[in-house]
């Protein structure tokens, strides 16, 4: 009897655990627990459905959203800045849908937005920074850090904030590195988690995986500093600006134009694994370990510019579509995060050309229509009950792959040609 009340009592202990679990487990879950964890797959999230951030989304349309990727077994947001209150109300949803249903788990990795000085106007100072716009960035990601330590579990300092090409508004990495240490001091005085991770993201030439340039002391402590390396590569752009993996071999050129599109878009991953392997490599030889997680990489589904018909024609759903799977399928495997760009497109971001690439990262329209990427998910019932703007989540195409594949092009580079050696 006295054992099998012992059993008893250590069922009972067990079962109100599994509440204590199911109940306040998130709360404990770390940056280190859910990065690089298939079960917790990452995107790049912004909920603007206008061609201006003036019109900010609701919070019901943000939780609209979530919901959706949530469907899609996405746990992890990424968010850009702090300027504007889109990245707070995310939090805020996040927050409310958590109330609503215990077992609705989300994280973000919050973004601060790293300005120089004079950004944005034609003669930007890249050797000092726009501390008053840098300060608040930092000021309010802490903020929000310590109100939602359940949610918020990675601060990014600056994104493309180093890549020379973002000439509008680059910095030095000695600007990112001190964001960096400040943040790392405040986490060594117990006033912000230690268990949160601190990074910036960047572009993999940033982080010491391009030219020699950027192989200066600053980024070399700014590697030691941050808890991991969230690195960018966007083969996509690639295909303009350094087309070598672009093109195929006679051999290649025999097959149908599918196999070689399949071909292409294989060699697309493989180049962005190059990118990563460039950056893990320059990590190794001063001697750093430790993570590496894909900040970004997309492909856009729609291009009026160099990307499109009329140049590399590298965009359209159906390649899109083999990009995303090829990236989940190696980051998962490989034991990496990847905050895929983007959840949804934003018309936003190019308001001069509707068509425009930037506007077309999403794997859903502005109206919700799942593109080709995701057309097996509707398939099973996944976004059931689910809107967008009052819109059931259906196939772009109506689901006819026939009518898409009609859009699909094969590139018309020639190897000699458009050969250029500065990547994105």
């Amino acid at each position: 009897m006295l054992i099998i009340k012992r059993v008893i009592a250590v069922l009972i202990f067990i079962s109100f655990m599994g509440c204590q679990f199911s109940t306040k487990g998130t709360m404990e879950k770390t940056a280190a627990d859910i990065l690089g964890n298939p079960d917790y797959l990452a995107i790049s999230y912004g909920g603007y459905r206008y061609n201006t951030r003036d019109i900010q989304p609701t919070l019901e349309e943000l939780k609209e959203d979530l919901k959706i990727l949530a469907a899609m077994n996405i746990k992890v947001l990424r968010t850009y800045n702090l300027q504007f209150p889109h990245a707070s109300n995310v939090i805020q949803a996040i927050r409310e849908l958590k109330n609503e249903d215990l077992d609705f788990e989300m994280y973000v990795m919050l973004g601060a937005w790293m300005d120089c000085e004079h950004a944005w106007t034609e003669h930007p100072n890249h050797n000092a920074e726009d501390l008053e716009n840098n300060t608040s960035e930092i000021n309010k990601a802490v903020s929000l850090a310590k109100i939602y330590p359940d949610i918020v579990k990675i601060i990014a300092v600056g994104n493309e904030a180093m890549v020379k090409w973002a000439w509008s508004y680059y910095v030095q990495p000695g600007i990112i590195l001190k964001w960096v240490n400040y943040l790392q001091n405040l986490k060594n005085k117990g006033e912000l988690s230690k268990d949160l991770w601190i990074t910036s993201s960047d572009n993999f030439a940033s982080w010491g995986g391009g030219s020699e340039d950027y192989h200066v002391d600053d980024l070399n402590s700014l590697i030691k500093a941050v808890d991991f390396i969230s690195m960018h590569t966007y083969p996509m752009h690639d295909t303009h600006y350094n087309p070598v993996f672009w093109n195929l071999s006679e051999d290649k050129k025999k097959n149908t134009k599918l196999e070689q599109i399949d071909a292409l878009i294989l060699k697309a991953k493989k180049y962005a694994v190059s990118q990563y392997d460039s950056v893990a490599n320059y990590m190794k030889s001063l001697g750093v370990t430790k993570p590496i997680h894909i900040g970004e990489t997309g492909w856009a589904s729609v291009s009026a510019e160099q990307y499109g018909n009329e140049g590399s024609r590298a965009t359209d759903e159906y390649k899109q579509g083999l990009y995303y799977q090829h990236m989940r399928d190696w980051t998962n495997s490989f034991g990496m995060s990847c905050f895929y760009f983007e959840a949804f497109d934003e018309p936003w971001k190019d308001v001069l050309k509707p068509e425009g690439s930037e506007n077309h990262f999403g794997l859903f329209t502005i109206e919700g229509k799942a593109k080709y990427a995701l057309w097996d998910l509707v398939d099973q019932s996944v976004f059931k009950g689910l809107t967008r703007h009052g819109n059931p989540i259906k196939k772009t195409f109506n689901g006819n792959k026939d009518s898409l594949l009609k859009q699909v092009l094969l590139p018309k580079i020639e190897p000699k040609l458009n050969n250029k050696i500065n990547s994105r």
